[in-house]
């Protein structure tokens, strides 16, 4: 099979066989007019992307990059209901989710000229863009190399690192990615100790699963987003950048490192507390997040 991980696949499969059946059952993707995948060609092969086109679009489209090692997946729910007056686009990052990847770790910039490649390909000459934890990474250095084509920034969580905390991080980031067996042991672990954890937000059980099991579809190149994001000077990038910038701090992870990104901000931009709100947001507060968003894009 190619270097599949066959022992993993038996083992996930019986894993998910012990589940109760609520958390069984998955989702299908929203039934909802106009909402669609589709792949374009990118630097590394294809980019796969889920999307919603109005049938009357009255703003510029939002771009919505991902959090690393999910997919445009989290994005589901959230493009349908900021999509209802706009083209919203939510690609995979190369090496992750459908998209085809590079054949070694890449960075930040590359990531961020894959997407303007995408913007390329479907003749978006300038769009708002949405980050998410990795995906913040790639917004600012989009916006700060292609201030041409990026009009606005949303940015959901932006984690600041002590040189210390950067060092940690690094720890073993040249190790061998964990195997699919290890990520399912190590998703299944955590289940039993904390349910959804910080994905709490996330409204259902089989929707957990979503996420969780197109995150770990990539096992081999789990780790090289965050290698990127460990690379990449993000606070100096921050202070680059010229577009007004939303930036939302939801009580995640890096919930405590994102306000540490507030002196790189520009006049035009702001940080907004969303304490209570944790990975899942977009799915349990989809009306309070695109009010939040709406309001700051078409200002």
């Amino acid at each position: 099979m190619n270097g599949f991980d066959r022992r993993g696949v038996m083992v996930a499969a019986g894993a998910l066989a012990a589940m109760p059946a609520t958390a069984q059952t998955l989702t299908a993707p929203p039934s909802v007019k106009g909402f669609k995948r589709a792949y374009a060609d990118g630097p590394y092969g294809q980019i796969h992307y889920r999307y919603v086109m109005p049938t009357q679009a009255t703003q510029i489209p939002l771009l919505c990059l991902h959090a690393s090692p999910l997919s445009s997946v989290v994005y589901e729910n959230w493009i349908v209901e900021i999509g209802r007056d706009r083209m919203a686009l939510a690609p995979d990052t190369p090496g992750f989710g459908s998209s085809d990847g590079p054949p070694t770790p890449v960075e930040i910039p590359d990531f961020a000229d894959a997407m303007i490649r995408l913007l390329d390909e479907l003749k978006i000459e300038r769009a708002d863009v949405m980050g998410y934890h990795t995906g913040s990474f790639t917004s600012v250095d989009l916006a700060r190399r292609y201030p041409n084509r990026i009009r606005k920034v949303v940015m959901i969580s932006a984690p600041i690192f002590t040189p210390e905390e950067l060092a940690e991080r690094k720890k073993g980031m040249n190790n061998p990615p964990p195997t699919f067996e290890q990520m399912m042991e190590r998703t299944l672990d955590g289940w039993r100790k904390t349910g959804k954890g910080m994905f709490r937000d996330v409204p259902t059980d089989d929707r957990f699963f979503d996420i969780r099991l197109d995150s770990m579809r990539r096992y081999r190149t789990s780790n090289w987003g965050f290698r990127a994001a460990y690379n990449y000077d993000l606070a100096k990038g921050l202070a680059e950048v010229k577009q007004p910038v939303l930036l939302l701090n939801p009580e995640d992870d890096v919930w405590h490192m994102t306000p540490r990104a507030k002196p790189y901000l520009n006049a035009q931009s702001r940080l907004l507390d969303l304490p209570g709100w944790t990975h899942g947001a977009m799915d349990m507060h989809t009306a309070e997040m695109t009010k939040i968003v709406r309001d700051f894009l078409d200002a």
